[in-house]
């Protein structure tokens, strides 16, 4: 069963792997972006908003810490627009969902 949470899980993992990889250039995630990817899980699974939440960048709450929040930015500013690029179906989805949590 996809829900919303599972749909971000997977969009926040592309851009993550997608930023170590190309911006940072691993094979693998490097620590410190594995650690990063197992904190975003975490916020999503205790999303005060659950199945209903909308995206990150719409989010009331800010449920990242300083540092995190801060990482965080920094990939999905260079990750977002390459999404179009590397994985335009998800990015699409993505951006079909912002704009529908936009204009409920």
């Amino acid at each position: 069963m996809h829900n919303r949470l599972t749909e971000e899980k997977f969009v926040v993992e592309l851009m993550i792997r997608m930023y170590c990889r190309h911006k940072e250039h691993n094979r693998e995630l490097c620590g410190q972006c594995s650690g990063l990817l197992e904190y975003a899980f975490q916020r999503l699974d205790r999303c005060r908003f659950g199945a209903g939440k909308p995206t990150c960048r719409q989010c009331p709450v800010h449920c990242y810490r300083k540092d995190m929040r801060e990482r965080i930015r920094t990939i999905m500013r260079w990750s977002g627009p390459r999404m179009l690029l590397y994985h335009p179906i998800a990015a699409i989805k993505h951006l079909v969902r912002e704009k529908a949590y936009r204009n409920p």
